[in-house]
């Protein structure tokens, strides 16, 4: 009987430690996903503390899922920066027409993103593009509110530096899936 009880603790122990043993393995998998997106952006540390920590990124398993979900997650943050600009035009007479523009400028990023998104799979170079070019809305909305000092200008242009690092982090994710097709047709 000793010796029953003692194959169970042994088999018991054994499949709990397997448990853990395997989860690093997958996780392993989804890194390097997520590093080979890192490697071709320009903030290194904001991409692996952004992705490693954004569920739908950690669960990717591939290039293209991990694409997709960095797109999504810039595609959040520009509704929301948008719903964010439209509140401020509506609330704040004097802002009014800088906000509205600003409200303009994260439409049409949120539209090349939902482009991007639906291009991905078949032509990731022009998702790689629409991405690239929601840049210059960006760009428009620092322009417009920049050199501003009141606190709704301020927290627009804070939010516009982190559309600007989302972006990187999109345009480095289709890049790396762009690569990746690259590959697959020259090894067939």
């Amino acid at each position: 009987m000793a010796s029953s009880s003692g194959y169970f603790f042994v088999l018991s122990i054994m499949a709990i430690l397997s448990q853990f043993l395997s989860a690093p393995t997958s996780a392993l998998t989804n890194r390097e996903y997520i590093d080979a997106n890192c490697q071709r952006v320009k903030n290194k540390t904001f991409c692996v503390d952004t992705l490693t920590t954004y569920p739908p990124t950690v669960s990717a398993t591939g290039l293209l899922p991990l694409a997709e979900a960095v797109i999504n997650l810039a595609i959040a943050h520009a509704e929301k920066t948008a719903g964010f600009a439209a509140d401020t035009a509506k609330n704040e007479a004097a802002l009014k027409t800088q906000f509205n523009q600003c409200h303009d400028a994260y439409v049409a990023i949120v539209a090349s993103l939902k482009s991007a998104s639906l291009e991905l799979k078949e032509t990731p170079d022009t998702a790689n593009y629409d991405v690239m070019v929601s840049g210059d809305d960006t760009s428009r909305v620092k322009d417009l509110i920049g050199k501003n000092l009141d606190k709704s200008s301020k927290t627009l242009m804070d939010m516009t530096l982190q559309m600007d690092k989302l972006l990187d982090l999109a345009a480095g994710a289709t890049d790396a899936v762009d690569d990746d097709d690259e590959n697959i047709l020259r090894r067939t």
